[in-house]
């Protein structure tokens, strides 16, 4: 075991996985040498060589286009785009060709490529450096998309992307690069795609999450027991797509209240899925409407980031309003 944070669980987690595969190569700008801007790619070029970890020109579609090729040769190609707000100029390239290569060429071509990008609020970045996009990746079949919550998670979940046979969108919460340390298995291991984690067992209400979020609710879930003597059950969705929506309903039907927390804007954020199918499939067992408490419907700004992003104590108030309906 190791205390260590998310980039250095993730950069454990590539150095392993390209000792164990040779077919292994990232790409993206800087990644080489200087080890990608949040330097999790540290350490690969050196061990490994410029074959197999270098930088590319400045252009995400080209990114993307040129995993996508090699992917179908044989190789398995790791992406990373340095931020996700410019993860769109590669976007017809990941939702036309990537997602829909297995079925358009009846599994001759199942193109496994991943795609590594820091997401969301929390740095001042502003608006092209604080978005949560994955909802826009949802609506594609044939993506999957995983999302990293903790140094323990961004390991295991890395591994199992890495060697997924399918497409992965690996979103990374770079407001918890750093700010997080906790005990990582050294060794090898994996966390399957596909299985949300009940991270507290509660039997009031449930609060649903994932990424830097997950953090928040768990904040938050503390807050209400000791202040309110509220048991919250608090889910961490892991993986958006496939999404565990068996654990989702089990917890439902069981507390009867839910609250979904995220940071992109709520209006048809994955939080409206997620609250769709529980009242599709949870409704006779529900005694409040699912509420859900998310990013505002505008642009990431800057100096209001704090009024923008969902914190534990608005968290509190949706959960007290649940609750007590």
């Amino acid at each position: 075991m190791a205390l260590l944070n998310i980039i250095q669980a993730l950069n454990l987690a590539l150095h392993q996985e390209f000792e164990r595969d040779s077919r292994l190569l990232t790409f993206g700008e800087d990644v080489g040498a200087f080890g990608g801007v949040f330097r999790v790619t540290s350490g690969l070029q050196e061990k490994f060589g410029e074959a197999r970890c270098f930088d590319t020109p400045l252009s995400e579609q080209g990114i993307i286009g040129f995993g996508i090729g090699i992917a179908q040769k044989g190789l398995k190609p790791i992406c990373e785009i340095q931020f996700a707000d410019y993860i769109f100029p590669g976007y017809d390239q990941i939702v036309n060709e990537l997602a829909k290569m297995r079925y358009r060429t009846g599994n001759q071509y199942p193109a496994s490529l991943l795609i590594r990008t820091p997401y969301g609020g929390g740095i001042h970045g502003g608006h092209y450096h604080s978005q949560s996009p994955e909802a826009q990746f949802l609506h594609t079949p044939g993506l999957c998309v995983v999302v990293a919550s903790s140094p323990y998670d961004a390991k295991g979940l890395l591994a199992s992307a890495i060697r997924s046979p399918d497409p992965v969108l690996f979103l990374e919460p770079k407001r918890i690069y750093r700010a997080l340390k906790e005990e990582v298995p050294t060794e090898e291991y994996t966390i399957p795609l596909g299985v949300a984690e009940v991270e507290r067992v509660g039997s009031d209400v449930t609060l649903i999450g994932w990424g830097a979020q997950h953090q928040q609710n768990k904040e938050a879930a503390d807050l209400v027991k000791n202040r309110y003597d509220i048991s919250v059950e608090v889910l961490n969705l892991r993986t958006l797509n496939p999404l565990d929506i068996n654990t989702i309903v089990a917890s439902v039907q069981k507390t009867g209240r839910c609250v979904v927390a995220h940071e992109a804007p709520k209006t048809q954020g994955f939080g409206a899925e997620i609250t769709a199918l529980i009242m599709e499939r949870c409704f006779l067992h529900l005694e409040a409407p699912v509420k859900r408490c998310c990013g505002l419907d505008t642009p990431f700004p800057n100096a209001l980031e704090a009024e923008y992003l969902p914190d534990a104590k608005r968290i509190v108030k949706a959960l007290l309003e649940v609750v007590e309906y």
